[in-house]
């Protein structure tokens, strides 16, 4: 019967065991049975009862568990089940998930309780990496898994037992590069919990190469197109550059900004954005703005601003505020993204401001967003995202505040009226109905002025037409006329703000206020009446903006004194009364958020009260303001004198500054002219050396001439070398006739010069008889000098042809004499007064042949010093080429080390290949062969050919 029970389901007889009593045999049977598999299935029948009775499973097993894992590591299966059964017992996931299915909820937090029993011990968790490391799926993955609940339970413990122990942080980092996804995304989210608030941590996991895996990951997965992989990855880098100074200069510094750039390629056609795609775009936006956030340190900021300039990533972000069908939260973390990326770059700012946006014709980026700003249909956090953007452009830029203002001037208002102005818009915002489009309108002006006391004062030309027929009204008066009408709190709160901004630190502004009777009146009354909470932050701005006009009033205006506003101050308000209400812009709740941050935050229209920089002035002026009040007259006067006094000093200390900058410069440039003076020195020494060298050669070449000279001679008066000379006779035989020839021609040219004279002068005289003798006179005077001058020439051409006929015929006797001096020196010496004499004309000779050697000497060193100047250059281009091919050589050299070392490596995986290959062999897991594979691969390359050539 109890066969028939146990088969058709029905109530067993006898007593059934509880889950307690269950697990405690499973407990024991772990512990003591000696076989691995009876352990193996004792710990999965406690895994299959951890979810259900977790608390029994905890208290009881734990321990067991644990034991198991330190001594079964062989079995990877018996490990597996362990590790699921601890995560089971630590994690909250399952918990959580009861709870949604209405069961009954637990007390206590068993997670962290039961991480606090596991951690305690802190070999456990060591005992964890250890596994982690394992390439078993059925380990590693369980193991990674109950790592981050761990984390998530006790996470600044974990880290600090993790950071402590050998290689902790590494041996995680290897799960990144692990081939299976799973346990490479599970890897991503144990390292996120892994870095949450620890800047050690991230700072190891950074020098772990970690950005070049992750930002792998993101672009295989497809950029912003990935799925949740890559918004996993996107957590962790915020986790790592977010506030930690020593990452984000790494991350510059490695060149990974310009990786961030394709992420924001979303192409044309932007409609059909999947809700992970946006959360993706919207932590890649996130993420450029950790880079560049007004907390970090400027020049961080600065330095990572001008690398999105040059890698395009500033150019792409604009590309994306310009483009159609982005959804509304991309666009505005958009702007908010540009915003910072532009905020006190001046290179940025500029580029900036020569976007155009799209459209026909193409307008200013900026007048398109100011256009969004003060539209009351556009949403509120768009219109926050706008000014802050507005506020980044003019942050730091005197040059983008005075092209704003200049649109307000009236020399540059547009008279045609086709284009609207950003001056223009922010005018129609600050008087238009909307409250908020006012308060924004009223900022962004007061940042146009910031700190720029010439434009407040180009600011009060600015005349506006208020209605037909009536005359202009500067834009100082119609916003003081604004503010009397008492309008909406959030609209006079912000024209406060941009009088307050606009008269301090100017005092021709605070004299054209003072100027316009109603205003001091005006003011008082609303400080001395008692109104209710909104009207106190009225107050106490217009309390501001009187202190201002008294502490930056240069008493040009006689009623409007500073003495005199004082003594009304204390008639109609009372001193402590103003301080009182001076004081309530600072003791506000809103002005506190404010001053946290630049960005402009706020949850509703209602609570944006007040900016951020508007705070700051705040500050400056409180305590200021204060003591300006409690001043007397003589006070105030000797204050003036030591401001006077403190100017000039200011002026001579500027005066000096600028001779010390003009002398640093001149320092410098003498500094240059020294060191060119120095090097040029320098080259004419190691030219005169290299000259003295020269000349020093040349005199040994002198010497040893004139020893071999003095040889010759020897040689020329003994009787044995009278063949040589016969040689060297031979060779000046052969000039001589030359020279002969050449007298001859000289002769005959005179010849017929003279015949042509004769001729000229036979001409002459049968004209001289002829001639009538009326001007016989004057014929026989001209003819007779023309004969006279004819004579002379002739006389002097037969004086030149009887010389030249001598220096021939002494010539031709010398050429006889040497032709038989050249017979009679073959067969016989001839007699020694004929060798003598002979001798003594070889000596002149050789006398003309040194001195024509010594100048052939003189041409050679010349052509030698030219040949050693360019032997010199050929040197060095020699040396410099032999430099570079004994780099390529290092080069080549350290290439094939490499290509080593990588073969090395390789040889060393295919043995572990091959090897692991094997044991799954052994263990009859089917593994296919290299021949195989490539076959298959070969195939498919076969196939998507073929698709290609159809395509």
């Amino acid at each position: 019967m109890n066969f028939l029970r146990g088969v058709m389901g029905g109530p067993s007889a006898g007593p059934q065991p509880s889950g307690a009593e269950t697990i405690q045999k499973l407990c024991d049977r772990v512990a003591s049975s000696t076989l691995l598999d009876d352990r193996r299935d004792a710990v999965r029948a406690l895994k299959s009862l951890s979810k259900k009775y977790r608390l029994e499973v905890g208290i009881q097993a734990m321990e067991h568990l644990v034991r198991v894992l330190q001594t079964d590591r062989s079995d990877s299966e018996i490990i597996g089940y362990a590790l699921d059964t601890l995560y089971n017992v630590i994690s909250n996931d399952l918990e959580e998930e009861e709870q949604e299915e209405n069961s009954p909820k637990q007390v206590d937090d068993l997670g962290s309780q039961f991480t606090e029993i596991f951690i305690k011990q802190q070999e456990n968790v060591t005992l964890l990496l250890t596994l982690v490391e394992e390439f078993d799926f059925h380990v590693r993955w369980p193991g990674v898994k109950l790592l981050t609940s761990l984390l998530k339970q006790q996470g600044p413990q974990v880290q600090q037992i993790i950071l402590v122990s050998p290689m902790g942080v590494s041996r995680l980092m290897d799960l990144l590069a692990d081939s299976r996804e799973v346990i490479r995304n599970d890897g991503v989210l144990l390292l996120q919990q892994l870095t949450k608030s620890n800047a050690a941590i991230q700072k190891i996991v950074a020098f772990e190469n970690a950005f070049e895996r992750l930002l792998d990951i993101i672009t295989e997965e497809g950029n912003s197109d990935g799925g949740i992989v890559v918004e996993d990855c996107l957590l962790l880098l915020q986790n790592l550059l977010k506030n930690n100074n020593s990452n984000q200069n790494f991350f510059k510094e490695g060149s990974y900004i310009q990786r961030m750039k394709p992420w924001f390629e979303v192409g044309d056609d932007n409609c059909g954005w999947s809700a992970q795609k946006v959360t993706n775009l919207h932590l890649m936006l996130q993420l450029v703005r950790v880079l560049v956030s007004p907390t970090n340190p400027p020049g961080a900021t600065s330095s990572c601003q001008k690398a999105m300039f040059h890698c395009g990533l500033l150019q792409q972000l604009c590309t994306i505020l310009m483009a159609t069908g982005v959804p509304a939260d991309i666009l505005t973390e958009t702007i908010n993204t540009v915003s910072e990326v532009i905020r006190g770059c001046q290179m940025n700012q500029d580029y900036f401001a020569s976007v155009n946006a799209p459209s026909n014709p193409p307008r200013p980026a900026i007048v398109v967003l100011l256009m969004s700003m003060v539209n009351e249909r556009q949403p509120f956090v768009l219109r926050c995202a706008v000014l802050y953007c507005f506020q980044c452009f003019l942050y730091k830029n005197q040059k983008g505040q005075g092209e704003i203002v200049s649109t307000l001037l009236p020399s540059t208002i547009d008279a045609t009226g086709n284009s609207v102005s950003a001056g223009q818009l922010l005018c129609g915002g600050l008087f238009s109905t909307d409250s908020l489009s006012n308060w924004c309108a009223a900022v962004a002006l007061a940042h146009a002025l910031q700190e720029n006391a010439t434009l407040k004062e180009q600011l009060l030309r600015v005349q506006l037409a208020t209605s037909i027929g009536n005359p202009p009204v500067s834009l100082l008066q119609q916003c003081t006329n604004i503010l009397s009408q008492g309008s909406k709190v959030q609209t006079r709160v912000g024209l406060l703000m941009l009088l307050c901004t606009w008269l301090s630190n100017c005092s021709i502004a605070v004299t054209h206020f003072l100027h316009n009777p109603a205003n001091i009146p005006f003011l008082t009354g609303q400080i001395a009446e008692n109104l209710g909470e909104e009207e106190q932050l009225v107050q106490g701005l217009c309390a501001l903006l009187l202190g201002i006009s008294i502490y930056y009033n240069d008493n040009s205006l006689e009623n409007y004194r500073k003495e005199k506003l004082k003594q009304l101050i204390e008639k109609r308000i009372g001193r402590e009364n103003f301080i009182e209400k001076l004081g309530f812009i600072s003791k506000h709740e809103l002005y506190s958020r404010a001053a946290q941050k630049p960005q402009p935050s706020f949850s509703s229209p209602d609570h944006m009260m007040f900016d951020h920089e508007f705070t700051k002035l705040v500050k400056e002026l409180e305590g200021v303001i204060s003591k300006a009040i409690y001043k007397s007259s003589e006070e105030d006067k000797k204050e003036e004198e030591v401001k006077k006094t403190l100017e000039q000093h200011d002026n001579i200390v500027t005066h000096y500054k600028k001779v010390i900058r003009e002398q640093d410069q001149e320092l410098e440039e003498l500094k240059q002219q020294v060191n060119t003076l120095k090097s040029q020195n320098e080259q004419l020494q190691t030219t005169v050396t290299q000259q003295v060298s020269q000349i020093q050669q040349h005199k040994d070449q002198y010497n040893l001439l004139k020893v071999q000279l003095g040889k010759d001679n020897q040689h020329h008066n003994s009787h044995s070398d009278t063949v040589q000379m016969n040689g060297i006779q031979v060779e000046e035989v052969s000039k001589l006739k030359e020279e002969l020839e050449e007298w001859k021609n000289k002769h005959e040219l005179l010849q017929g010069q003279l015949r042509e004279k004769d001729s000229l002068i036979e001409k002459l005289k049968p004209s001289q008889l002829e001639t009538g003798t009326e001007q016989s006179s004057q014929a026989s005077k001209s003819s007779g000098l023309e004969h006279s001058e004819l004579q002379k020439e002739l006389e002097m051409l037969r004086t030149q042809i009887q010389l030249q006929s001598a220096e021939i015929t002494k010539l031709q006797a010398e050429n006889q004499k040497l032709q038989v001096m050249n017979t009679s020196a073959d067969p016989a010496l001839g007699d020694s007064s004929a060798t003598a004499a002979k001798n003594l004309e070889l000596e002149g000779r050789l006398v003309q042949e040194v001195k024509e050697l010594k100048n052939e000497v003189k041409a050679l060193s010349e052509e030698k010093a030219s040949l050693k100047q360019h032997l010199d250059s050929s040197n060095s281009t020699v040396a410099i080429l032999q430099d570079e091919k004994s780099k390529l050589q290092q080069e080549v050299a350290e290439s094939k080390k490499e290509q080593d070392d990588l073969l090395v490596l390789l040889a060393d995986q295919d043995q572990k290949l091959s090897a692991l290959k094997n044991k799954l062999k052994d263990l009859g897991v089917p593994v296919e062969d290299e021949d195989d594979i490539e076959s298959g691969d070969q195939a498919d390359e076969d196939e998507d050919g073929d698709e290609e050539e159809q395509d």
